[in-house]
């Protein structure tokens, strides 16, 4: 059995929960066994996971699962995993199941395989997974031979497929520690997309000169439809939030569309970025080293290009 632990915010499924349960049932079917789906807590529709490929939903709700604590959703994961006999766990590879992954295989001694982003193959029933190693640059093959196998899938990595129904949800119970971690506010981003679910990206840098110049960078994205972005110098001197931060120590992404415009393009920003399907950079320096890791390039003063980007992609919507 693979079981996918869906992550729930705020009691509501986002898209990582249904890419996570269609790559559970993708590697469901290619090993010949059953996907089954886990929630945590108070959710919302959670039968609805079984339109993603989910056989049966799970759900576990108890006051200790209230707020997040890598030590008591780990024991109730784990709890559900020997229940149900499952072989393979599939996460989300967010902050909460990096907390999990590895707290997860030490517990059942298992393999495991973080920021996968292809469905396993099972040739001669020998269990493989590809992730991308070098910040993008190369894919490694990893064989996992244990027993019990943990994956987590980088978002944005297979698209999300609606080729079943809605299923019942059965209740679980797990005796669960008491929470170690206090949580006394929770902040979180309103409104948009977050960054590792965003399909189009719009990011500037410091080319833009100022935080009050930032509305046509908005106008941009909201034309598009897309979720804005930045350079980490940008988040450091309070132009935006640190949230908004992309690159290697900041939010890494793979949307379809990535726009960077004022952006030079250091190894760091780049490690978090290139692994977007299509790159497009503006920058009136021509020889940004951005521009080497572009599928398109515009030299050019961003204060013209970007507004005249807008008003085209305007005009294409109008006609």
């Amino acid at each position: 059995m693979v079981l996918v632990f869906a992550e729930a915010t705020n009691g509501s499924f986002k898209k990582a929960a249904h890419e996570a349960v269609t790559y559970g049932s993708k590697t469901a079917e290619s090993i010949g066994v059953d996907c089954v789906a886990l929630t945590l807590g108070e959710v919302k529709d959670a039968g609805e996971l079984g339109k993603y490929g989910a056989s049966k939903v799970y759900n576990l709700t108890d006051a200790a699962l209230s707020n997040f604590d890598a030590q008591v959703y780990t024991a109730a994961i784990a709890g559900a995993v020997e229940q149900l006999g499952a072989k393979v766990i599939v996460l989300s590879h967010s902050s909460t199941g990096k907390s999990l992954l590895g707290r997860l295989a030490a517990r059942f001694n298992a393999g495991s395989a973080p920021g996968v982003n292809a469905v396993p193959t099972n040739e001669g029933g020998n269990f493989r997974v590809r992730k991308p190693v070098f910040s993008g640059k190369a894919f490694a093959e990893v064989e996992l031979n244990s027993d019990v196998k943990v994956i987590s899938l980088v978002g944005n990595s297979i698209p999300v497929e609606e080729n079943g129904s809605v299923v019942s949800v059965d209740s679980l119970s797990v005796d669960l520690p008491q929470p170690k971690v206090k949580v006394k506010e929770v902040k979180r981003a309103e409104g948009t997309v977050p960054l590792p679910e965003a399909e189009l990206v719009v990011s500037a840098g410091r080319g833009m000169k100022g935080p009050e110049n930032w509305g046509i960078i908005e106008a941009l994205a909201d034309e598009l439809g897309a979720t804005t972005a930045c350079s980490r110098p940008v988040a450091d001197v309070g132009w935006r939030p640190h949230h908004e931060h992309v690159g290697q120590t900041g939010v890494a992404i793979r949307p379809n569309l990535y726009i960077a415009a004022g952006i030079s393009g250091a190894i760091q920003h780049l490690a978090g970025v290139n692994s977007s399907k299509t790159i497009v950079v503006i920058n009136k320096d021509p020889d940004a080293p951005f521009f080497k890791a572009a599928d398109y390039g515009v030299v050019g003063d961003l204060f013209e290009v970007v507004p005249a980007l807008t008003e085209a992609i305007k005009k294409h919507k109008a006609s």
